[in-house]
C-alpha cells in the first residue's frame, strides 16, 4: 500500500493485518528535530516489511524516530511498539489504563486467558468454541512481542508531533484509556479507533474493562460533537471529513442496533444466543465471533442500565425481558 501525505508533514502507514479487517492505519509525522509514530501494528514478519518500505520511501533512518504514540493496547496498535523501539531507541507513550491492559492481556502466558475463559462460559459461549477463541487469543498474543518500555501519557498532556501541538484526549469505549489526538489550531484529529468511516468501532465487554463501555462510548461521542475537526485520521479505513455527520451515524447504528438486540431477547437469552441471533455468526471467524460476543454483552448491558432488560446469574448470565 502507497505511504499517502494526509496533511502537512503527516503521512499515513497501511500495514497488513492477517483478519477480514486487513489494514490498519499508522502515521509517521514529520519534525525537525525528527519523526513521532502514531501507533505501531502487528507484529508480524508482513509489518516489519510494511514499516521497513515507508522508512525507505520517507529517507527516515529508525534512529530518527524521536517517540511511539500509542493510541490503545489492542494488539493491531500495540504489537510492533516493542521492535519499533528496540530499532529507535525512542520512548513509547500510552494512557497508564491502556498499559495495565496491555500486561493484563499480553503480558505473562500463564495470565492471559485466564479472565477470557470464564467470561466466555458465562455468556454462553460452548465450550469447544472457548477452546478455538482460546488459541486465536495466544497467536494474537505472539504478535505483541518484545513488548516496549512505556512512559505514561496522562489526558490532557500534550504531544508535539508534525510541526502541531496536540492534546491527548480520554476517549473510551472502544477501549478504557484510549486517547486521541486534537490540534485546534489545525483542526486535525489522531481518532484512532474511536471514530471510523465505513465501519462502526468495536465496543465490546471485555474481562476487566471498566463497566457500560457502550454507556461510555456514546457519552464520548457526545463530547467529541463539540470540537471544530476538518479532517479526522483513523486507524482503519477511510479519512473523515465530515466529522459531525460520522458521529451522528455511528449514534444512530448504535440506537438500532440496541433496539435489534432486545427485540432478540424474546423472553430471556444468552449473550451468545443473540449474539447467533443479530450477526451472520456461523460465517464469522473465531477471532470475528469472540468479538460479537462481546459487542452483543455491551449492548446488553446498556439495555439493563435503561430498564429494560434485567440480569440474572444461575450461573450463565441471562437477560430477561423487563414485564
Amino acid at each position: 500500500m502507497p505511504i499517502v501525505e494526509v496533511a502537512h508533514n503527516c503521512f499515513q502507514v497501511p500495514l497488513p493485518l492477517p483478519f477480514a479487517l486487513n489494514l490498519v492505519n499508522c502515521y509517521l509525522l514529520r519534525d525537525d528535530d525528527g519523526w513521532s509514530v502514531v501507533d505501531a501494528g502487528l507484529h508480524t514478519p508482513a509489518g516489519e516489511a510494511a514499516w521497513r518500505a515507508a522508512f525507505a520511501a520517507l529517507n527516515l533512518e529508525p534512529q530518527t524516530i524521536r517517540q511511539i504514540v500509542l493510541t490503545h493496547f489492542h494488539p493491531d496498535h500495540f504489537g510492533m511498539a516493542g521492535w519499533l523501539q528496540s530499532l529507535s531507541a525512542a520512548p513509547v507513550l500510552l494512557a497508564p489504563r491502556e498499559l495495565e491492559q496491555a500486561k493484563a492481556m499480553w503480558g505473562k502466558p500463564s495470565t492471559l486467558l485466564d479472565p477470557l475463559v470464564p467470561l466466555l462460559l458465562a455468556h454462553g459461549c460452548p465450550d469447544a468454541l472457548v477452546t478455538t477463541i482460546e488459541a486465536t487469543v495466544a497467536d494474537l498474543r505472539a504478535a505483541t512481542f518484545p513488548h516496549p518500555t512505556v512512559t505514561p501519557l496522562l489526558p490532557g498532556s500534550h504531544v508535539q508531533m508534525g510541526g502541531r501541538s496536540f492534546t491527548a484526549i480520554h476517549a473510551p469505549g472502544h477501549s478504557d484509556g484510549q486517547l486521541i489526538f486534537y490540534d485546534a489550531d489545525d483542526r486535525l484529529l489522531l481518532s484512532g479507533d474511536h471514530v471510523l468511516n465505513k465501519i462502526t468501532p468495536h465496543i465490546g465487554l471485555w474481562p476487566g474493562s471498566e463497566p457500560d463501555p457502550l454507556g461510555r462510548y456514546l457519552a464520548s461521542l457526545t463530547d467529541l460533537a463539540t470540537l471544530e475537526v476538518r479532517l479526522a485520521l483513523p486507524g482503519h479505513k477511510t479519512l473523515i471529513a465530515d466529522w459531525l455527520g460520522r458521529i451522528n451515524e455511528l449514534q444512530h447504528h448504535h440506537a438500532e442496533r440496541l433496539a435489534a438486540m432486545l427485540t432478540a431477547v424474546e423472553a430471556s437469552a444468552t449473550s451468545y444466543e443473540v449474539a447467533c441471533t443479530v450477526f451472520p455468526f456461523a460465517r464469522f471467524t473465531p477471532h470475528e465471533q469472540r468479538f460479537a460476543i462481546a459487542e452483543t454483552s455491551a449492548h446488553l448491558e446498556r439495555l439493563v442500565l435503561q430498564g429494560e432488560l434485567e440480569r440474572s446469574e444461575n450461573p450463565v448470565v441471562q437477560y430477561h425481558r423487563v414485564k
